[in-house]
């Protein structure tokens, strides 16, 4: 392929827009059609999810959460998807993505439990499409196609949607399912929070391609990039996205946004490798500075609802965590009997080993 064929594949990948830094549409004929009361749900969510955040961070530092991966600055990428599927779809997240499966019906208590690593935390509820979040980078986007050739072949009119960042898309799985998708018509969505480093490696090493989004092509599938701040802008890709995956068209989408914190709480101190001038610059872009702005303009959003919602969420994490706290304490032979259905010898002679030393 010359540089002239490369450079027209890359520009049919302009970012998606639809509201600006200001709150101002600059893309009427994109808006989507929600109502009043949807476009309010959507910032509520939003302003839910930075407040809780703030909160599983200092319950991290407290001691009283294990692992944590903030999520400030990336709730439209995450929020304006989720928002745009149906509840019988299915979400593949990663280890980032807990504001969409709580959202999708996980108990708010039981994801401070898969925190910490109690199996509570991955018992999830009869009726609840998702799965727990995947630590093994990438690997969530072989098993999403898996679970979209199932719901294909039920003959359900449903998608499975994933989520990896922008380091997960240099991962061998990440072709490997989004080809396989291809080839068989899944009923799939693959996003791509692109948040410009994984870990601390900036985008720009990872990968020569301009976008992630333009790595579709070669598997076949539609692509798409869109700003992953403006949560309109991403619920409508997601929206279109999901009537194509129901035709057997799968998307990559790739969401242009910023993770304000660090990768993980585990140690990882983002001012070295990410500049103030960089994070002035995406702080300027917040996704919930220029959703309340164009609500404000509709008359659709004021102090007195921001300020119920921060109490609503304060209310409903400090229920959350009274509840994740009076769970059972784990044992030993709690995680070996939820290994297998049947034990094999081995793990049958470390269960008699721990019931015994349990049971004085």
């Amino acid at each position: 392929m010359s540089t002239k064929t490369l450079n027209q594949v890359e520009e049919q990948f302009e970012m998606f827009q639809i509201l600006n830094e200001e709150g101002e549409v600059v893309n009427e004929g994109a808006l989507p059609d929600l109502t009043d009361e949807q476009l309010q749900e959507l910032m509520r969510r939003m302003v839910y999810t930075r407040i809780w955040d703030q909160r599983a961070i200092s319950l991290n530092r407290q001691g009283r959460l294990g692992f944590y991966a903030p999520v400030a600055g990336q709730e439209a990428s995450m929020l304006g998807s989720q928002f745009a599927l149906d509840k019988e779809d299915w979400i593949l997240p990663g280890y980032r993505d807990i504001p969409q499966i709580v959202f999708h019906g996980l108990p708010l208590y039981q994801a401070f439990l898969y925190s910490r690593g109690h199996f509570q935390g991955g018992q999830i509820p009869e009726g609840v499409n998702v799965l727990m979040p995947q630590i093994i980078i990438g690997a969530q986007i072989v098993q999403t196609t898996g679970v979209a050739l199932g719901l294909k072949k039920k003959g359900k009119s449903n998608v499975a949607i994933t989520y990896t960042g922008d380091g997960g898309a240099s991962q061998g799985d990440f072709y490997e399912g989004m080809n396989f998708a291809g080839a068989y018509k899944a009923p799939a969505i693959f996003v791509v929070q692109n948040n410009r480093f994984a870990i601390s490696v900036p985008v720009e090493k990872q990968s020569a391609a301009k976008t992630i989004a333009q790595k579709a092509v070669a598997a076949g599938i539609e692509g798409v990039q869109v700003d992953g701040m403006d949560v309109l802008a991403v619920y409508a890709v997601t929206k279109q996205a999901r009537e194509r995956a129901l035709e057997g068209v799968p998307t990559l989408i790739e969401t242009m946004c910023y993770r304000y914190g660090p990768h993980t709480m585990a140690g990882d101190d983002p001012t070295r490798y990410r500049t103030s001038d960089l994070d002035n610059e995406w702080e300027k872009k917040d996704p919930l500075v220029r959703f309340r702005k164009f609500l404000e303009k509709k008359k659709l959003w004021n102090e007195e609802l921001e300020n119920e919602t921060v109490d609503k969420a304060k209310e409903d994490i400090k229920d959350a965590i009274k509840k994740a706290d009076a769970a059972p304490k784990q044992k030993v032979t709690d995680l070996i009997g939820f290994m297998f259905e049947e034990l094999p010898h081995n793990l049958r002679e470390q269960m008699e080993e721990y019931t015994a030393k349990e049971s004085k």
